[in-house]
């Protein structure tokens, strides 16, 4: 069944691949080569991961560990960069970021189908936000915050993902919530993730958190999704599983 999942995810990035092309020729030189950049690394990454949740679980957790302690550099850092200006913004979002990186270090720990899957969908909406977006994107979401961020992607990258949920059910059956309302809080959960990194980022007026991966930025420019999915999936399972 893993392998079977894994060629539908290579049939998603070949999806993927169509769609940055047509997004990419209408770019500049610059602009289209960074923009592959970021392909090529996020090909890698949902490669590590996937393989890392699916074969060697431990693995995974070092991850986890990983991001978590980079992430909480990649805090400190703009907050250092910054003159330590804001100093209750910063503590209560040090605060915040615990919790989450607590509930998505116990994510590692959990059946390792509901972890490959809420990775999955999470995956299937990141990416098809993006290409829907820079496709077909038109109203602008939150501006101030994420000025990137489009209606039209939100919707194109959910509706993808949620009706993903059916090619991908075997992997977690009758779940606490039900593969489809799983799908669901995972994209609302991702993309409350991403929106709260990006405040972040812009109450200190940076672009990105790090420079650590090519063409992503920071961990927590690429990882902040994951983590509070991977929270939002143990405080489900917890609640709905007494």
């Amino acid at each position: 069944m893993i392998w079977t999942i894994y060629f539908v995810i290579l049939a998603y990035f070949i999806l993927g691949f169509i769609g940055f092309f047509f997004i990419n020729r209408k770019k500049e030189k610059k602009e289209a080569q960074k923009s592959w950049l970021k392909f090529i690394t996020y090909f890698f990454i949902i490669h590590l991961l996937f393989f890392s949740i699916a074969f060697m679980p431990a693995l995974f957790r070092i991850i986890s560990v990983v991001i978590i302690a980079v992430g909480f550099y990649e805090l400190f850092s703009i907050h250092s960069k910054a003159g330590y200006l804001k100093k209750p913004f910063f503590m209560l979002s040090a605060v915040i970021f615990s919790f989450l990186a607590i509930g998505f270090y116990f994510f590692t720990g959990l059946n390792s189908g509901l972890i490959l899957y809420s990775f999955l969908i999470l995956s299937i909406f990141d990416s098809f936000s993006q290409i829907s977006g820079q496709l077909w994107g038109r109203t602008k979401l939150l501006p101030k915050i994420s000025p990137h961020k489009t209606l039209e992607g939100l919707a194109g990258g959910a509706v993808v993902a949620v009706l993903s949920s059916y090619l991908l059910n075997d992997l977690v059956g009758d779940t606490f919530l039900g593969p489809v309302v799983l799908a669901f809080g995972i994209t609302v959960f991702a993309f409350l993730g991403d929106i709260t990194a990006s405040y972040y980022k812009r109450k200190y007026n940076a672009k990105d958190f790090s420079r650590l991966l090519p063409g992503h930025g920071g961990f927590l420019d690429r990882f902040d999704s994951l983590i509070a999915v991977g929270a939002f999936v143990v405080v489900g399972d917890f609640v709905f599983r007494i």
